[in-house]
């Protein structure tokens, strides 16, 4: 089973790289691309610039100003045919993400029946976990609102990434649990904390792509606004979000500072001991509770709450690899079973 985890998860791995080969497809040839916008090219452009609607339908341009009726229908034709390629395109990539979803899951199922306990044991299991509620979220997220396809690319780049550097930094052979974590409150405490990590790292994604998007309304040209373009709008950006933080947030907070505390209390005598683990996932929690007052406050700019978030984001990796690569302490369990 511990190797047949192995396998699985070599397979999502690929699975989610051809997910971003296939989104990348939808984000060059799709309708929010500068070659899908060039589909939808009203007839008003065969009339005089910033001629009114009523207008236009009553004037008749001189000859030599109208595109041959012929060429016009090619030229939609083939846009439309483009258009309409990179919906499949996008189709596809989503089947394919799929794919990669539930090959994620056996690979947590698999390495969780080898151990014999669930597969939060360890560094390289707790990174697997939350990065599958990340993909698990981004999926929902695409399948409820098509229109935001587009930042696959860099919702699958992000998880072979972070799931790439699990395996190389953090692989642990499967072992049995360790003794501080023998206890129904390794399920309550861990669970919530992997689904809020999760939300909160897919989050970035959005975030960082309102702040692209909304420099590239703003007039600028250089990389990496010119990545704006082929995005959604920047106000559907900023509020998936703020919708996504929303929600993992409270689950956040029971898990780190609720149930969390309780645990440290009954297994070693004391709810807050500065563990860098308490500490750093305490420094988290008050920058997201700093960007979710910021997102409140009218009178602070939504880039500047974003900027926030993305924040908390670097937070939360140094939760998952620094605190257990670069500190001593109760929480660090980068070489347990």
């Amino acid at each position: 089973m511990a190797e047949l985890s192995n396998q699985l998860m070599a397979a999502a791995v690929l699975a989610y790289l051809a997910a971003m080969v296939a989104y990348a497809g939808e984000y060059a040839f799709g309708k929010r691309s500068r070659i899908g916008r060039a589909a939808v090219r009203p007839a008003k452009q065969l009339v005089g610039a910033g001629a009114p609607a009523s207008v236009a339908d009553d004037v008749v341009p001189p000859a030599d100003d109208v595109a041959p009726a012929a060429d016009v229908a090619a030229a939609d034709y083939v846009a439309a045919a483009r258009r309409n390629r990179g919906e499949l395109v996008g189709q596809i990539a989503v089947g394919i993400n799929v794919l990669a979803v539930l090959l994620h899951l056996g690979g947590l199922v698999t390495r969780g029946v080898a151990a014999d306990r669930m597969p939060w044991g360890n560094m390289y299991e707790y990174i697997l976990s939350t990065t599958f509620i990340a993909s698990a979220v981004w999926l929902g997220v695409v399948l409820a609102r098509p229109a935001v396809r587009h930042l696959g690319l860099f919702a699958t780049l992000f998880l072979v990434v972070m799931i790439g550097a699990a395996s190389m930094i953090a692989y642990t052979p499967v072992g049995p649990l360790v003794p501080a974590l023998h206890s129904y409150w390794f399920i309550i405490h861990v669970s919530t904390i992997i689904i809020g990590s999760g939300i909160f790292l897919i989050g970035a994604v959005p975030a960082a792509m309102f702040l692209i998007r909304n420099g590239y309304d703003e007039g600028k040209r250089r990389f990496p606004y010119t990545l704006g373009k082929h995005v959604p709008e920047a106000v559907s950006l900023e509020r998936l979000t703020f919708r996504l933080h929303a929600f993992a947030f409270p689950l956040f907070t029971f898990g780190a500072l609720i149930a969390g505390p309780i645990w440290a209390e009954a297994s070693w005598g004391r709810y807050w001991g500065w563990d860098p683990k308490e500490v750093w996932a305490f420094i988290s929690w008050v920058v997201y509770a700093g960007y979710l007052h910021a997102r409140a406050t009218p009178s602070v700019k939504r880039t500047v709450a974003t900027w926030i978030a993305l924040f908390g984001f670097l937070t939360m990796l140094m939760n998952l690899f620094g605190v257990n690569l670069f500190f001593e302490g109760l929480h660090s369990y980068a070489n347990a079973g």
